[in-house]
């Protein structure tokens, strides 16, 4: 590798195309303590066009544990993943955030990088030379700001595959078992899996050439011409005609579109539309419309709120009281707004589900907050999208293909703040909050949720890097040409997309994203000795549905058997309802059909509602907390139980495998295909089962943060004895003492 000149973005052509050391600097000191320099680790700092590397040969101070990704070594942050780089000089008393392209008037002696993925990071420069650390400070600055998508380092990682090189031996994109819907036939078979034989693929988009932001193949109904459709995208937002989500068995569908941007035209398109899609329901039921801009928090305040909340779980130093925390906790109205998308979308459920009429969910641009609300109900109502496969083809569909702006909601050029919201940071979290409540519903883990939303800022998949497939397409055919790449018959370069997991993790580690309780549809029991399906009975009542009196029950819908929810400044005071009034009420069809719901035991293969309650939501433990030294628990929290029950699953896997061996041997069936006992190392659990009494204990390095490590990730004021740690024991966050009064009662 060979140094460059800070500001030169002169490419290198060739198969040298690759991770480029742009500055380093050696005898550089990375924190590790927060108080002392005990600990600490000497080595060279790096910046890369990808990443920050510091490379050491010292052993760290205490045994940890981490898994390792493939595209990054233990100590290295990508470029994409810092926030803010600031410099430091002890001397002078002088601290600065450095921008793309700033001076730097000091000589640094410590550099701190505050990450997107919650990190901060400490590097002291006391033994080094003072020019080489002010040069990779400003190149760090400098490269982690790029002025056009095209100087992200996804175009140089895949740019150099096309000349027959490989990263790591792995090939981009190879191995995928899993629908990308960017061709008609996938989704046909999306459209023969739900049942809507009413529907048909649209290829008048092809070449993007009606609306940019819209797939080149999506789902209209077929009563709907592709003459008419052409007709009506002139009336719409960005030309964002209707789009078919999904379609519920008993035919009412889930449709998304942008709002009709002539008034004069609104009545008239409203009718046709809702007639084209009353026409596809076997039974012409009614179509609902739920305006998600008039009902739920806007994308300025769900980044307010994110920004509050980072701000007192990693960066605040936790020396205020534990009642201004809690109450600094329910102020960042993070969990409020969490709450507030699973209600809406229990809402929209009730709809599809309990009055079988289809709903059209409409935003003004069709890009935000109906990606959020149409996967979350999607999650609701079909048990596919809670497998690993089916999870991820929703995100694609309902994210990625839909046009979210993932370069400009993760401000990945940090060309405008006001852009920048945590929309998919949301919907990742109230997933996980349905996830802790049903914990065997789902295939994954919340580590595969983690490491989804970590893969944000590795700037190589297509999957977070662009506004929409066009501007892929359209950037990816641009930097072709100008660096003279060969793509063959293909129409753009091709990214692997973040579904590859291969790209990052070993099979091993993958198995980390595998839940030991998941039931699924195949989850098969042994009984009798006899290997049967799995059905459930009464006694396999969910836990968070035990001890709920019925009057509390009522609350989620809030009596209302409508759609729409009040304005996001009342939200508050929904947490708080007046029980002994709620009594008296006439229970509503909305409440009843809850009620009902709530009484029965869960089907963990059928429609699954969240408990909506304050006390039902909590703080996502291993997102937000993960790096604080102070909230780890050594051989404790949740992973602790993952440990067990991986290693049961795993003995009841090579149980059921015997016993299949010994059914099938019999002399008739001996050469016969009889499946046979995997091999251990082909588990689908990360901990297998022990022989001896040792190998079963829990490991010393598990630890709550777990796949992660705090060691050498945060380094801040210690926070022991503070209020975080009476939450830890079990304190409850964002709630006010009237709130937990009120929900004693």
């Amino acid at each position: 590798a060979s140094d460059w000149n800070v500001g030169s973005l002169e490419p290198i052509r060739g198969p040298e195309r690759r991770n480029i050391v742009v500055n380093e600097v050696s005898f550089v000191r990375k924190c590790i303590g927060a108080d002392s320099s005990h600990g600490d680790l000497w080595g060279k700092l790096i910046c890369t066009n990808f990443k920050v590397s510091f490379i050491t040969h010292d052993a760290l101070p205490m045994q940890r544990f981490q898994v390792a990704n493939r595209l990054l070594g233990e100590h290295d942050v990508p470029l994409a993943c810092v926030e803010q780089v600031v410099t430091v000089n002890d001397a002078k008393g002088k601290q600065k955030v450095l921008c793309s392209n700033q001076k730097l008037k000091f000589n640094p002696t410590e550099l701190i990088l505050y990450c997107k993925d919650f990190r901060i990071i400490r590097f002291r420069f006391d033994e080094a030379g003072p020019q080489s650390a002010k040069k990779v400070c400003l190149a760090i600055a400098h490269y982690s700001q790029p002025a056009d998508p095209q100087l992200l380092f996804g175009f140089e990682y895949v740019g150099k595959q096309y000349y027959g090189s490989l990263v790591n031996g792995v090939d981009p994109g190879g191995g995928l078992q899993m629908p990308l819907f960017d061709r008609p036939s996938e989704w046909d078979r999306e459209i023969k899996r739900t049942g809507a034989a009413e529907w048909r693929v649209c290829s008048i988009n092809e070449g993007y050439v009606v609306s940019p932001s819209l797939p080149e193949y999506f789902v209209v109904p077929v009563s709907l011409a592709d003459q008419d459709l052409k007709q009506y995208l002139c009336f719409f937002t960005a030309h964002r005609i209707p789009l078919w989500c999904w379609n519920h068995p008993n035919g009412s569908a889930l449709v998304r579109m942008a709002s009709i941007s002539d008034p004069l035209q609104q009545r008239k398109l409203d009718q046709r539309i809702c007639s084209a899609i009353t026409k596809s329901h076997p039974q012409r039921s009614d179509v609902l419309k739920s305006d998600l801009d008039k009902n739920l928090p806007n994308i300025q305040d769900i980044q307010a709120a994110f920004v509050k909340v980072r701000q007192i779980c990693v960066i605040e130093p936790f020396e205020e009281s534990e009642e201004k925390w809690l109450s600094s906790m329910e102020s960042s109205r993070w969990l409020e707004y969490v709450r507030a998308f699973l209600k809406h979308s229990a809402e929209v459920v009730y709809l599809l589900e309990g009055k079988h009429v289809s709903v059209i969910l409409q935003e003004e641009e069709d890009r935000d907050l109906s990606c959020v609300v149409s996967s979350l109900v999607q999650l609701m109502l079909d048990p596919h999208f809670r497998s690993l496969t089916g999870f991820q083809s929703l995100v694609q569909k309902e994210w990625v293909m839909a046009g979210h702006r993932f370069l400009d909601r993760c401000n990945h050029l940090k060309k405008n703040d006001k852009e920048e919201s945590p929309l998919f940071q949301l919907f990742l979290d109230c997933v996980w909050q349905i996830i802790n409540q049903y914990p065997a519903a789902f295939e994954f883990t919340e580590m595969y949720l983690t490491v989804l939303s970590d893969s944000m800022w590795i700037p190589v998949f297509s999957t977070f890097l662009f506004n929409c497939p066009q501007q892929r397409t359209e950037n990816s055919m641009d930097f072709a040409k100008s660096k003279c790449i060969p793509v063959g018959g293909e129409k753009a370069l091709r990214f692997p997309p973040v579904w590859d997991w291969s790209q990052q993790f070993t099979p091993k580690d993958q198995a980390l994203f595998n839940n030991p309780m998941y039931v699924g549809k195949g989850a098969t029991c042994v009984q009798n000795g006899a290997v049967k399906s799995f059905r459930r009975t009464k006694k396999n009542y969910s836990s968070t549905l035990r001890g709920m009196p019925s009057s509390l029950r009522n609350i989620l819908m809030d009596g209302h058997d409508s759609l729409t929810l009040t304005r996001r400044n009342s939200l508050v005071s929904r947490l708080k309802p007046d029980f002994s009034q709620i009594r008296e009420v006439v229970e509503s069809p909305t409440e009843r059909f809850f009620r009902d719901w709530v009484s029965r035991p869960a089907d963990l293969q059928g429609m699954l509602i969240p408990q909506l309650l304050p006390s039902h939501l909590a703080l996502w433990r291993l997102y937000f907390l993960r790096w604080v030294p102070e909230a780890s628990i050594p051989k404790g929290g949740p992973v602790t139980a993952y440990h067990k029950l991986s290693q049961l699953a795993d003995e009841v896997e090579k149980l059921q495998s015997q016993l299949r061996q010994y059914k099938g041997a019999t002399p008739a069936s001996t050469k016969t295909s009889t499946p046979s006992a995997p091999p251990s190392d082909h588990s689908r659990m990360y901990f297998k089962a022990g022989s001896t009494h040792a190998s079963s204990s829990t490991p010393e390095y598990l630890s709550s943060s777990f796949p992660f490590s705090p060691v050498g990730n945060m380094c801040r004021r210690s926070i022991l004895g503070t209020p975080l740690s009476k939450f830890l024991n079990g304190a409850k966050i964002w709630l006010s003492t009237e709130t937990l009064a009120n929900e004693a009662l």
